[in-house]
């Protein structure tokens, strides 16, 4: 069969789309063909400035050389290895590394391939660690209102974005949800609210209503993302790690976003200096080049399981693509070029120029809420009556046609620029949105 070599297909029928109003875009196709560090080229041939990182993932940019290079020469040297009974050195190279990075404590790492599959990993070793302890009764898992951990049926389950469970039936028995933190007193924010601290201490009336014993984890984004950008308040995530620790229920920080510089650390777990028991990973770790995954543990869930006779299966739990070879050696590649060009700290230095061009659309028509940290950063629109989305959506559209991409949910728009952004794409971006926010009605 002849394949059509055009920019862009005449048939675009087959592909059923993630997260896309498919008829819509079908009907007039944003395509991007091409990208380099801080743009996309669109099928027009504009360039297109990246406020997303991508879906919150290049965060060195596009087309790095040396991560370029890393897939291209591994493609060719050893495509594809086995992960189960079978290994391969840059997948423990890239644990290590990974390892490194984290804060004191984590020792051990798990991959996948996506943010959800480490999601849903990461909830399985909660419950079956507990089982291996001999505490088989911990099997309930809490997630947050406005939470989003992937589209598993795990993730989906703790998630609390309404539109991403409903449509699915009753999802994972067991689980209840914290309330989300997004409150009116934290209106128009820099960094972290003064509000909200006290949220956490609902988790004690879930314990004294489903008693400790039942409860294996909570998971929580430390810094709430795809929901558009919730800012944890002010001893909120201190007071979360003390009643889970008080209670023996374990903690996970959803990084899937937060890791690996966003928000000017590797981690946020070390941003904001608290330590759960596991971290969720994965976007940042390849850039965004190779799909991967990871659960980073501390020793002591590790070591939970590694009992009984040798030659046995301790977890029973993987999977085809974990730690592949092409991944790792994105992962190394990716990593090597954070360190090389100081981009975690980086982030953290241009953060402050960032939040002062964020904020200054405050005084733009329909804004309700400007909130933000490290490079992320969001901008609530009033919904348009009847129609929710709406507003915010041809917002999108619109940004898209005079060259930048940003990204919506809902009626928030949020944004996660690529770490290497300076000043000029700053002023660009934020001009751009001005312009745009002032024609949207």
């Amino acid at each position: 069969m002849a394949l059509d070599r055009d920019v862009v297909p005449n048939d675009l029928s087959a592909f059923w789309m993630p997260f896309t109003a498919n008829r819509q875009f079908k009907k007039a196709p944003r395509m991007l063909v091409a990208a380099k560090d801080m743009h996309y080229t669109a099928a027009d041939g504009r360039q297109i400035l990246d406020g997303t990182a991508g879906l919150w993932c290049c965060n060195a940019g596009h087309a790095r050389p040396k991560i370029t290079e890393a897939v291209q020469k591994q493609v060719a040297e050893l495509d594809y290895a086995p992960a189960f009974q079978m290994g391969h050195p840059k997948a423990f190279e890239l644990a290590n590394r990974v390892r490194d990075l984290a804060p004191d404590g984590f020792e051990h790492v798990f991959f996948a391939n996506s943010g959800s599959e480490a999601v849903d990993t990461a909830l399985k070793i909660a419950i079956a660690y507990h089982r291996a302890r001999g505490e088989g009764t911990r099997t309930r898992l809490i997630g947050r209102e406005r939470g989003y951990h992937g589209v598993g049926f795990g993730g989906i389950s703790v998630g609390g974005i309404v539109n991403n469970r409903k449509f699915y039936g009753t999802l994972l028995a067991g689980v209840d949800h914290l309330p989300h933190t997004h409150i009116p007193e934290n209106r128009w924010t820099r960094g972290q609210p003064e509000h909200g601290a006290h949220l956490a201490d609902e988790l004690e009336r879930l314990v004294a209503l489903h008693g400790p014993e039942t409860i294996a984890a909570v998971i929580v984004e430390p810094v709430a993302g795809s929901t558009g950008v919730l800012i944890p308040p002010q001893g909120y995530l201190e007071r979360l790690r003390a009643i889970t620790r008080k209670h023996g229920i374990l903690l996970i920080f959803d990084e899937v976003i937060t890791g690996f510089g966003r928000l000017g650390s590797a981690f946020a777990a070390g941003h904001f200096n608290v330590m759960p028991d596991m971290i969720v990973c994965a976007k940042g770790i390849t850039n965004g080049v190779i799909p991967m995954g990871a659960v980073i543990t501390t020793a002591g869930i590790h070591d939970a399981f590694m009992t009984g006779p040798e030659h046995m299966i301790e977890l029973f739990h993987g999977y085809t693509y974990s730690g592949s070879p092409i991944a790792s050696a994105a992962g190394l590649a990716t990593l090597q070029t954070y360190a090389e060009e100081g981009l975690f700290e980086r982030a953290a230095e241009i953060a402050p120029y960032w939040e002062e061009g964020l904020h200054s659309l405050r005084d733009c028509p329909n804004v309700i809420d400007i909130r933000n940290m490290g490079l992320i950063g969001a901008v609530e629109l009033e919904p348009i009556a009847g129609e929710p989305t709406k507003r915010a959506f041809s917002a999108f559209l619109a940004a898209f046609e005079k060259g930048c991409l940003i990204r919506t949910t809902g009626d928030i728009i949020a944004m996660s620029p690529p770490l290497i952004i300076e000043k000029g794409h700053i002023d660009e971006l934020f001009g751009t949105l001005r312009d745009v926010l002032k024609t949207v009605h």
